[in-house]
């Protein structure tokens, strides 16, 4: 049975959402890139608990992410300080790459950084997200993992992510293989992509939430 290409009702988000989260960046379970290709931003959980609901059922959802890179690392064990690093746009498409401080966003209303080697550190980005216990590789322990729909360059541990949960996709589910998870997850994107273009959820980016890191 095919896939729905949007999700969501077209007028926007409906109860529960929007489901808003924040914490700080962690090393995940080291997969997203080297395995499937897909990197994705893991943030810590309080047992079966997202953003108040624990009743959220396990499965992939869309929305935006405001991103506060002023205290990323590109290394989980080091300290906590700023870093500012040139992104550098590659030639043609393609899936993200690891992260680094991104250039002025689409989303975003701030102008570049006076510094010509850095760019803005707080951002709002879209993003799909998968919330569950990863039934392909087995997993022991529920996790969020965000995969924010831009490229990037370098890992950004230690940042900062508020998140806004928009909707729901889909259910969590087993794969034969890891191709047909690869593929399930290349639409999910693409699904995601396209439900936040409808003005009702574009209109969430401006959610000043995604960008309070107090």
């Amino acid at each position: 049975m095919g896939r729905d290409p949007i999700a969501g009702p077209d007028n926007g988000p409906v109860s529960p959402f929007p489901i808003k989260l924040k914490g700080r960046i962690i090393r995940g379970f080291g997969r997203g890139s080297k395995e499937l290709g897909i990197p994705t931003a893991n943030i810590p959980i309080n047992g079966l608990d997202v953003g108040g609901h624990s009743d959220i059922e396990s499965g992939v959802y869309f929305g935006w992410a405001g991103l506060n890179l002023a205290t990323a690392t590109d290394d989980a064990s080091k300290a906590r300080k700023p870093i500012g690093l040139k992104e550098e746009e590659e030639e043609g498409e393609g899936e993200e790459k690891h992260t680094a401080i991104p250039s002025s966003g689409s989303y975003s209303d701030r102008e570049e950084s006076s510094h010509p080697e850095r760019h803005v550190a707080t951002e709002v980005f879209p993003m799909v997200m998968s919330i569950g216990w990863n039934p392909y590789y087995k997993n022991t322990v529920r996790s969020v993992e965000v995969h924010i729909l831009r490229k990037f360059h370098e890992d950004f541990y230690n940042a900062l992510l508020n998140l806004t949960i928009l909707g729901f996709i889909r259910r969590e589910q087993d794969y034969d293989s890891l191709e047909m998870l690869v593929e399930d997850i290349k639409l999910d994107i693409e699904v995601a992509r396209r439900s936040l273009e409808r003005e009702a959820y574009l209109d969430l980016a401006k959610d000043p939430f995604l960008e309070d890191f107090e």
